[in-house]
Formats: structure tokens, C-alpha cells, sequence
């Protein structure tokens, strides 16, 4: 792996920041340099969650004054390709380039029929997600849905919110797929659960444990008909818990 240094980075530099700007598209030297660093990511100099260089060490590296690399930073951290933590530094984003809510589901006045459709799209694709988990997942993979399971179990239990932990029992099983592009379609849609979905309520979360129970014993038998039906049970008890607040905020109006 490529480390970050003046001598092995010196080529790629020249490269970035010898080409004209025409080449890349782009219209200032900010965004030479924030495509530079981009180019760093990608070429593994930088790593997902690692810290940048001083600001001082990056704008000597990079032969740019010290403001320059502060809009290029401030540029990338607008698309949450860095991130600032205060005290600690600049850091490259866990998921580079992935925004939060891109489909922008926030402004969505309507969060109840929002929910009721996301579940649509997630019947389509995740019980085939569950199916394929449980016919090709990894030891190490399927230790990773089983380690999200029980922090679930673990938090309804102490009565605190677990809305994370279920997105990571999730994604963990899309993870299973051979697929670049879904795990981080997924996330998307499962960012969304938090704000839409009620992950407090007593009843849905017995339920959610059941259904993830079943889900989990069907993917460490490798038995991917009952993964996709156990799936599509759970995404189901979603809907009709939906289904449930819709009407009862029918009858409120």
C-alpha cells in the first residue's frame, strides 16, 4: 500500500497538478487541488477514516499557499468526500463521496407513505439480498450479522434507541453480495430508516428480533429460501406497522 510521502507522491502530484485545468473540467486551482487529493484517495495514499497532513505539510507538498488548501478542504468536507473533527485534524470520510441523504427523503413531507415505499424497494431487492448471504457470505461475514443481532437484542433490552445498530445488521448482509454498486445503495435507503421508521416502539422491536432471529438461523444454515422469506416477513411487519399509524393519523385529522 502506498504511504504518504514527498518522494513516492511526487510523480502523481506533477501529474494533478501539471495538467490543465481544461483536462479535468474544472475552473479554479481550489479545485485542482481538491481533485488532487481526491486522486490521492484513489490511489490509496489516503485511506478511508485517516487523518490528512497539517495543513502547512499538504500546502508545501502540494506547492499551494496555506487558504488554498483550506477551500479545497472546505470544498471535499461539502461533499463528504473529508472530514473536519474538531482537535483531532482532517480526516478522509468512512463512505468518500456518499452523501447522507442524496434523494433528499428529508423533505419528504408525507414520512409515513415515504416509509411505506421505501419498504416497497426493499421487498425487491433484500430478500434476494438475505437469499445470497446465506449461500455465499463468509465466516467473517456472517460473524459480523450475528455481531449486529445481538447488539440489537441487547439495546431493546436496555430500552435504549438501536436505529444504528439495525442499519448495520442490515448493510452487513448486503455486504454479502458480489456487488460494488448495491451496498451503497442500500446504505442509502437504510439511512433513511431512522427518521421514518418508529424503531422504538415496544412491539416492533419484539417483533424486529423475531424476524431477525429467523433471518440470522437461516443464513448460518445456508439455507437461502428461508433467508428471503424471513426477509420479506420482517420488511413486511414494517409495512403493516405503517399501515397501523397511517390509519390512526387519518382518524386524528
Amino acid at each position: 500500500m502506498p504511504t504518504f510521502t514527498r518522494n513516492n507522491l511526487e510523480h502523481l502530484i506533477q501529474n494533478c497538478m501539471n495538467t490543465p485545468l481544461s483536462v479535468y473540467k474544472l475552473k479554479s486551482k481550489v479545485d485542482l487541488i481538491a481533485e488532487t487529493i481526491i486522486k490521492m484517495i484513489q490511489e490509496g495514499y489516503l485511506k478511508k477514516e485517516e487523518a490528512l497532513p497539517p495543513e502547512m505539510e499538504l500546502a508545501n507538498l502540494l506547492g499551494v499557499g496555506r487558504s488554498s488548501i483550506r477551500e479545497a478542504v472546505k470544498l471535499l468536507v461539502s461533499q463528504n468526500i473529508l472530514e473536519i473533527k474538531r482537535g483531532l485534524g482532517t480526516f478522509v470520510a468512512k463512505n468518500p463521496g456518499v452523501l447522507p441523504d442524496p434523494f433528499g427523503f428529508r423533505f419528504y413531507k408525507d414520512k409515513l407513505q415515504l416509509g411505506y415505499d421505501l419498504c416497497e424497494i426493499r421487498l425487491l431487492i433484500e430478500p434476494k439480498l438475505a437469499e445470497k448471504a446465506a449461500e455465499i457470505a463468509t465466516t467473517e461475514q456472517i460473524e459480523k450479522i450475528c455481531e449486529a443481532h445481538e447488539k440489537i437484542k441487547s439495546l431493546v433490552n436496555m430500552g435504549k434507541n438501536h436505529s444504528s445498530i439495525d442499519i448495520a445488521f442490515h448493510s452487513s448482509i448486503a455486504a454479502c453480495f458480489p456487488n460494488c454498486v448495491l451496498p451503497s445503495i442500500m446504505d442509502i435507503i437504510y439511512a433513511s430508516i431512522d427518521y421514518v421508521i418508529n424503531l422504538n416502539d415496544r412491539t416492533l422491536c419484539k417483533e424486529a428480533i423475531d424476524t431477525h432471529d429467523m433471518i440470522v438461523k437461516a443464513i448460518l444454515s445456508r439455507d437461502g429460501k428461508a433467508a428471503s422469506e424471513a426477509m420479506k416477513l420482517h420488511i413486511a411487519q414494517i409495512q403493516n406497522d405503517i399501515k397501523l399509524r397511517q390509519k390512526i393519523s387519518k382518524e386524528e385529522e
